[in-house]
């Protein structure tokens, strides 16, 4: 009697390779974005940078909420990040990276150790008018919208560095089971369309999401535009783990969500 194949059984050496052939020869995918850049205040983007990342010369938040054209599986994808410097690397500390699919999450989580969290993300266009929006628990804690305005020339290809910190939370709740480490993960990116926006950004208050605490205080600039990109990762160095223990609550909602227990419920009034 043949037996079914018992699927969360080992795969043979022959899958492996095929799933890792596939993996090296995804197609070019397009997105639809709507990016906008501001500068803020420099001890608010100081205070978010963990050791040993330090800020630039310019307080700069980039904000990039995009509709991602996957075949048969669209993909809101959003990002906010803070100009940051490694040594004499400059590039981007995203905060967090909400993301329309479980799917979408687990490369950029467990290989890059990117800050993302299922939200809901959304590009909208209507004639001249664009509307983005990343929003998580309820609350839109950034949305841009405005007026599409003149096409702008096409930038050449260009590359965009992103600082991550891989890590995993001890056992026992105390600390890491290993140090973490800062990933570098360089993008190459190529642009097909491209347009000024007039509009403004809305940042709302939200305890999950607090990106509030870096305002607005001058816009840079807002485009829309189209554009496909690759990514490539490597570990840089190890990091002192307690230097980067303060800033593990970034990547979770509750710090209790590092000791996988339930939140505490209040205690009824009166009681001790």
């Amino acid at each position: 009697m043949e037996h079914a194949r018992v699927r969360y059984g080992a795969r043979t050496e022959r899958e492996i390779a095929a799933t890792r052939t596939a993996s090296a020869r995804l197609p070019g995918i397009w997105s639809t974005g709507v990016v906008a850049v501001w500068e803020t205040d420099p001890d608010a983007v100081a205070a978010v940078l963990p050791p040993p990342l330090k800020p630039t010369g310019s307080p700069l938040v980039r904000v990039n909420i995009s509709k991602v054209g996957l075949p048969g599986y669209p993909l809101g994808a959003g990002s906010l990040a803070v100009a940051a410097v490694h040594g004499t690397v400059g590039g981007w500390y995203p905060l967090v990276m909400p993301m329309t699919h479980e799917r979408a999450l687990t490369g950029g989580r467990e290989v890059f150790g990117e800050p993302k969290k299922l939200g809901e993300v959304t590009v909208e266009r209507d004639g001249a008018r664009v509307h983005a929006s990343m929003s998580r628990h309820g609350i839109a804690f950034v949305e841009v919208r405005g007026m599409v305005g003149a096409e702008l020339p096409l930038p050449g290809p260009s590359r965009r560095t992103d600082f991550y910190f891989k890590f995993l939370p001890a056992v026992d709740g105390s600390g890491f089971d290993t140090d973490p480490v800062l990933v570098h993960c360089v993008r190459n990116e190529r642009v097909r369309r491209l347009e000024r926006v007039a509009g403004e950004v809305v940042l709302r208050e939200s305890a999950y999401d607090p990106v509030a605490d870096l305002p607005v205080l001058r816009l840079r600039e807002i485009t829309v535009g189209e554009k496909t990109s690759d990514q490539r990762g490597r570990v840089v160095e190890r990091v002192d783990a307690q230097a980067l223990l303060p800033y593990v609550h970034q990547r979770y909602d509750d710090p209790l969500q590092i000791l996988d227990g339930p939140p505490q419920s209040a205690s009824p009034e009166g009681s001790v």
